[in-house]
Formats: C-alpha cells, sequence, structure tokens
C-alpha cells in the first residue's frame, strides 16, 4: 500500500513540475504554445510563422513583433515563456587557411 502511494505522489509531482516549465518559444509545437494562459490556436500559430520566418526568437521581447502580441501581453507571458538556442543554424565562417 505504501508503494503504491508513493508511485502516486512521485507521478503527480512529476506533472507538478511539468506544468510550471517555462515554454520555450523556439521549440514549442502549437499544442505546448497553446498551454500557455493567454495563447490560442491563432496565436500558437503565428508564433511558429514568426519562427520559420525569422529564424527563431533571440529574446521574449521578439514576441512583441510577432501578431496578436503587444508590449502588454508579452510582458503578460514573461514568466511563462523562454526563449532557448534557435533552429536556425549559422554557417561556420569561412577561413582564410586553406587545409593541405
Amino acid at each position: 500500500m505504501m508503494k503504491k502511494l508513493f508511485l502516486v505522489f512521485v507521478i503527480a509531482f512529476s506533472f507538478a513540475i511539468n506544468a510550471f516549465a517555462a515554454v520555450d518559444l523556439n521549440s514549442a509545437s502549437v499544442t505546448e504554445l497553446e498551454t500557455v494562459k493567454g495563447i490560442g490556436p491563432a496565436k500558437a500559430q503565428a508564433i511558429i510563422d514568426y519562427r520559420k520566418a525569422h529564424g527563431g526568437f533571440k529574446s521574449i521581447d521578439d514576441l512583441d513583433n510577432v501578431k496578436g502580441f503587444g508590449k502588454k501581453s508579452v510582458d503578460n507571458l514573461r514568466s511563462e515563456v523562454t526563449v532557448g538556442k534557435s533552429a536556425k543554424v549559422e554557417k561556420p565562417a569561412k577561413s582564410d587557411k586553406k587545409s593541405n
């Protein structure tokens, strides 16, 4: 009985941690973005579209450039979203040295 109770506690705790985790604007799916209070289907798709067009978000403030978001809504979302590494891959700089 104690093992089952402990297991239930561990599962509940893991869900609680995930519920408070910030959603990454550079990697979240539409469904994941919709879990954030204030982001519905249209805004979630607008975030995805912006990400595709601009190679990702450099900061949360870039959200202000997305249709449907303003400074106030960005400020309200600041604690619920994060900006991870951009999906855009930079090409390495060309070296002046030639390898032999």
